[in-house]
């Protein structure tokens, strides 16, 4: 195959991501349009600032994904991506293609469905950074593979331990699912040691989700998934017991 045909069938998927990508943005900006952004309420006190309001994070997040696909789509129809979208080779249904798709879904429906709602946010996020890293880096399929069945595992338990929002602040899924990040880590660093993509990995997978929930929780004191986690539960007890008092004193 021609590098030009490359290019195009990869604008031609380009093309497809971004109505996708601009769907789910839209929707998400929909149903965050019912958080209150002005006159809200927080702790019983009202006319809270703007900026202090639940819907600010939410916003920012998927207004940035939607100005990036429409930029995405923009750049695939100038390349021609458009006239070849339709054609079996921009709908990219080979083998190979398939199963990264089917792979990419199963690992973010576990994320989403099951593991941010019921497992501790560092927890879960760190695990899909390393299963994302992992499975996806040089494209092995039995990586992907791997890395999927770690994460629909991971799902799996924590909808069958803990399902209905009542039982959300219990910890035997969060344990499991730190089991399987701990497990994933140690097979990647062991096979793929001479990666220096994957010796920083591990830094990555701590390092970002924990910022980010910090951040979220205690900079723009946003509500943040599942706050009786394993490990933030820990880390807001002792902001607010350990830390904060020697700031305020």
């Amino acid at each position: 195959m021609e590098p030009s045909d490359d290019k195009s069938i990869m604008r031609a998927r380009d093309f497809w991501a971004a109505l996708i990508l601009m769907a789910v943005s839209v929707f998400f900006l929909w149903r965050t349009a019912d958080i209150p952004l002005f006159n809200t309420t927080q702790g019983g006190v009202a006319g809270v600032a703007w900026y202090n309001s639940a819907a600010i994070v939410p916003l920012g997040i998927f207004l940035a994904m939607l100005v990036l696909s429409v930029v995405l789509l923009v750049v695939a129809i100038r390349a021609g991506g458009a006239q070849r979208a339709l054609t079996s080779a921009g709908l990219g249904w080979d083998r190979a293609e398939a199963l990264r798709f089917a792979t990419l879904a199963v690992i973010f429906l576990s994320y989403i469905a099951a593991l941010v709602p019921r497992v501790d946010f560092i927890i879960c996020s760190g695990l899909l950074i390393t299963a994302l890293i992992y499975g996806y880096h040089e494209g092995h399929t039995r990586r992907m593979v791997l890395a999927a069945g770690v994460m629909a595992l991971a799902g799996i338990a924590a909808l069958v331990l803990h399902f209905p929002q009542s039982e959300w602040s219990a910890h035997g899924d969060d344990w499991i699912a730190l089991a399987l990040w701990i497990g994933l880590t140690c097979w990647m660093l062991w096979t793929g040691h001479r990666s220096r993509v994957f010796r920083i990995t591990p830094w990555i997978a701590i390092g970002a989700p924990l910022i980010l929930v910090c951040a979220m929780a205690f900079g723009f004191r946003q509500n943040v998934p599942n706050r009786s986690g394993l490990i933030f539960s820990k880390i807001e007890y002792h902001y607010y017991v350990t830390l904060r008092p020697l700031w305020r004193t």
